[in-house]
């Protein structure tokens, strides 16, 4: 009888494919951070994020161009809601980056996540369990420590806050996703959340009067490279959020902030000792929020329900 239980455990730690894309996707996501930081400086980011998802949407429009005709009022929906979430959440995020650093700016976001149970108890009234609560007070820890390293008290700087309010839109993203993943085809439902992105970020322009730039070759290729990446990254996420329970994918996005720190590093970015505390303490928030306190007795049952899961409005 002590056999099978030996045999169970290393499948336990085994990556699917899906998981293996996703952690793929998160090293890519931490390496943009420090990216878009160095384009601010030849770019606005309303015109930059504009750009960026023009591209990302053609990319995937022309791999998708098949498909596109048998586009639903579902699809449609979901798509421009989807892409208003990404709009605000990374058109603020890359306003942010004007004035923080890559690294710092990737701990913020990473807030997302614990931000998600807050955001479904605030607008749907779904009250946050134990273990989403301990993680939400972890991650405020970790901000204050974070966005007051010589303090010590929570003040925030004008691109702490806004990358904090990019953030809250990036929550709203993963709910989004998760409610439509098992209703829409994944890539009709991505042209239309990446053109939604970009024509609104080019619109807004106009109210933040932010200035066209001139033509600069980082310019082109970051917004080329970046667009082809964000189209990976959105089929993808769609994608495996099929096959991949919230808790698990969770897991493997609390790597994000970790690669942008090492991408930073590399690139000469140095947080004080106090702030690096604060960002551990954001990602730990990020795992412990998503930890699952199972009986003994339910622990069997864990495939099947876990795949059920993840197709509902909350992670």
């Amino acid at each position: 009888m002590s056999q099978p239980s030996q045999h169970t455990q290393p499948a336990a730690l085994r990556l699917s494919k899906a998981e293996l894309v996703l952690v793929f996707i998160t090293m890519l996501w931490g390496g943009t951070f420090l990216l878009v930081h160095n384009v601010m400086t030849v770019s606005g980011p309303m015109f930059f994020v504009g750009l960026r998802f023009a591209a990302a949407a053609l990319f995937v429009g022309l791999v998708s161009a098949r498909s596109l005709p048998g586009l639903t009022f579902t699809e449609l929906k979901a798509g421009m809601l989807i892409g208003v979430s990404i709009m605000l959440g990374y058109g603020l995020q890359t306003m942010g980056l004007q004035t923080i650093s890559s690294s710092q700016s990737a701990f913020i976001t990473a807030l997302y996540v614990p931000f998600v149970p807050l955001l479904q108890w605030l607008v749907l009234g779904r009250r946050p369990g134990l273990m989403p609560s301990l993680g939400i007070c972890l991650a405020f820890v970790g901000l204050v420590l974070l966005a007051g390293p010589n303090g010590g008290t929570l003040h925030f700087s004008e691109g702490e806050l806004i990358t904090l309010v990019s953030a809250v839109a990036i929550a709203g993203e993963i709910i989004l996703i998760s409610r439509y993943a098992g209703q829409v085809d994944v890539r009709r439902v991505t042209v239309v959340q990446l053109a939604t992105a970009s024509a609104l970020a080019f619109l807004m322009i106009v109210p933040t009067q932010e200035a066209l730039p001139d033509f600069s070759w980082l310019l082109l290729c970051s917004a080329l490279g970046l667009g082809a990446m964000s189209a990976v990254i959105q089929v993808a996420m769609n994608w495996a959020q099929k096959s991949v329970s919230p808790t698990r994918a969770t897991l493997i996005y609390a790597g994000e902030p970790v690669w942008a720190g090492v991408v930073g590093r590399i690139a000469g970015e140095r947080l004080p000792g106090v702030a690096l505390l604060g960002g551990l303490l954001i990602v730990i928030a990020v795992v412990v929020s998503e930890l699952k306190i199972r009986r003994a007795s339910q622990a069997p049952t864990v495939p099947q329900s876990e795949g059920q899961q993840e197709r509902e409005p909350g992670l």
